[in-house]
């Protein structure tokens, strides 16, 4: 019987299934161990598998600006963060004397105060220049504080060092919050779009130096007289007592903290009075002229010279011509009210006005008209004027030009002469156009004149103030033909009743057709300012007397002072017409 194969007799197939089945375990563990490791790796790869796609070159990824760039950034950044510092923070409220008011520092290219006083209106000054400007506001008035100073009206001789007290405590007070805001302000900027704290300090740092230099700026260029030469919008247009007479304003208020107690004194009155303006009190030792030129056939120039002439207690009306467009006789009805302004009217022809006009104007009553030097006194003035030779409306005569012009002056001059060798010089020399009365310079202390429709104000060479008024018609109906309205201009010449000098001048502008805007500006010759010798000193016969004789010292000619900052009501601003040379006389 044959016996089976041994146990240990086995092939070597059989051998191989053995090994393969006793290595599975440990195949396995390895498996599960490399799964292990690559799950505990797996963010680092992911992380680097993004970088290494989306990451730029190490070549590109580094970018330094520019240092000018890197300047001009943070000087952006300081800017806006001050401004807006300032516009949080940056206001106070301060009581001065019996007002609230609200202070304020705001960037400005002029610099300047301006001062509003709801709802009577605002004025501006120009205080200082910097690139900063003072807003002061009139809140309102303090019930008892008003009521107490107006029950006893001996606490107004201690107004002034009241405000003066609180007017320097709130200035003071401002100071340091400006700097607290505009520091704050670029900080919190800077710190925003840099997130760097060493750059936010930077602007913080350059606010603060940019703000001193700015007061630094303010206190070098500080003008105390800018009070005297205040320009008003609203319905303190219409008041010029807020800033007391011409002769008060040369005598008496010299110091910038007597001006803004006045300012305060008179402001309270106005409130307590529900803000109805007090009448215009008279000086008596002052004449009120108001000079007004080229109505140019505008109705509407009679009703503001009748305005004119109540508010101001004008004295006498000076026009110097173009009151016609045409000349024709059709056209005389326009002057009839002429005759009830309120005041004697004393006019010299333009080259607008024909013979027929001034021979109808001289039948009308309360009128004199001027011509060849003809001399007459109204209201204490002795005035002399020549009409304008040249009819320019009339194109069957060739106009002459200038030495028409200087001609007619020439008979101005003569009569000039005359008078002044008879002892009786003439305080105003009249005629239509510049080139005319320049004849004048050195035998009157004024010559007005029109015709070129916007103001000029210069001393002449002998040192006859030559004063050019522009349209008091606004360029008369012609006015609608052109793209902007012209204004109308007036001004009021304030005169010592005794050596006739002129001692101040307003200059009153309102808004063209359709416009709202109002507008008016004190000025000072310069021999009024104070410090200087008023006028009013001079002897009763002081009247100049043509050129210096030789071995003299001449008198200082006087200058017009700068122009006042100009506020006005909002409207749409009316251009003035533009510049013209007085040798155009086909206006």
């Amino acid at each position: 019987m044959a016996r089976a194969a041994p146990s240990g007799d086995t092939r070597p197939g059989d051998q191989v299934e053995i090994t393969r089945g006793a290595c599975r375990p440990a195949r396995f563990l390895r498996a599960v161990r490399a799964a292990l490791v690559r799950v505990r790796d797996a963010p680092g790869a992911v992380l680097r598998d993004y970088r290494s796609h989306h990451t730029a070159p190490t070549s590109t990824l580094v970018h330094t600006p520019h240092p000018y760039a890197r300047a001009l950034g943070l000087l952006a950044v300081t800017l806006l963060g001050a401004w807006l510092g300032l516009l949080i923070v940056g206001s106070i409220h301060v009581p001065v004397g019996p007002m609230d008011t609200r202070m304020t520092l705001r960037p400005s290219l002029t610099g300047g105060t301006k001062i509003n006083v709801s709802p009577l209106g605002a004025l501006e000054l120009r205080s200082h220049y910097a690139p900063i400007r003072l807003d002061v506001d009139v809140d309102r008035l303090n019930p008892v504080r008003s009521r107490a100073l107006l029950d006893h009206p001996e606490r107004f001789s201690g107004l002034q060092a009241e405000v003066t007290r609180d007017v320097t405590r709130g200035t003071g007070t401002l100071a340091f919050r400006s700097c607290v805001a505009v520091v704050s302000g670029a900080t919190a900027l800077g710190l925003a779009v840099y997130r760097r704290p060493r750059r936010a300090l930077a602007a913080g740092g350059l606010a603060l130096a940019l703000l001193a230099s700015s007061g630094a700026a303010a206190y070098a260029t500080w003008n105390p007289r800018s009070v005297l030469e205040p320009k008003f919008s609203g319905l303190l247009s219409s008041a010029p007592s807020v800033v007391g007479t011409a002769r008060n304003i040369v005598s008496e208020f010299n110091v910038y903290q007597k001006e803004l107690a006045r300012l305060v004194t008179n402001v309270t009155k106005l409130y307590e009075a529900t803000s109805t303006l007090p009448a215009y009190e008279p000086d008596p030792t002052t004449i009120r002229v108001l000079h007004v030129s080229d109505i140019h056939l505008n109705p509407g120039a009679w009703q503001i010279i009748r305005s004119l002439v109540g508010q101001y207690k004008i004295d006498v009306i000076v026009d110097t011509g173009d009151t016609m467009d045409h000349g024709s006789a059709a056209e005389n009805a326009f002057l009839d009210p002429v005759g009830g302004l309120g005041a004697p009217y004393v006019w010299v022809r333009g080259n607008h006005d024909s013979r027929t006009t001034q021979k109808y104007l001289a039948a009308r009553r309360n009128v004199t008209v001027l011509d060849d030097g003809r001399v007459v006194r109204v209201a204490g003035l002795r005035i002399a004027g020549v009409g304008d030779p040249q009819f320019t409306p009339d194109r069957s005569v060739v106009a002459a030009g200038d030495p028409a012009e200087r001609t007619a002056g020439g008979r101005l001059a003569d009569s000039l002469r005359t008078q002044r060798l008879a002892g009786t010089p003439v305080d105003l020399a009249l005629a239509h156009n510049p080139v005319a009365v320049a004849e004048a310079d050195g035998l009157a202390p004024l010559a007005l004149a029109g015709h070129i429709h916007h103001r000029e104000n210069r001393t002449l060479p002998q040192g006859t103030r030559l004063m050019i008024e522009g349209s008091t018609g606004g360029g008369g109906l012609r006015a609608v033909q052109g793209r902007k309205p012209a204004p109308v201009q007036a001004s009021v010449l304030y005169l010592d009743r005794r050596t006739r000098r002129l001692q101040a001048w307003d200059e009153i502008t309102l808004g063209g057709l359709g416009l709202s805007r109002a507008e008016v500006s004190r000025h000072l010759p310069r021999e009024n300012l104070p410090g200087a010798t008023p006028s009013g000193t001079a002897p009763s016969s002081a009247t100049p007397s043509g050129p210096t004789p030789p071995g003299t010292t001449p008198p200082p000619s006087p200058g017009r002072t700068a122009a006042s900052p100009s506020v006005t009501t909002p409207s749409n601003t009316p251009s003035a017409t533009p510049s013209t040379s007085p040798s155009e006389t086909a206006r």
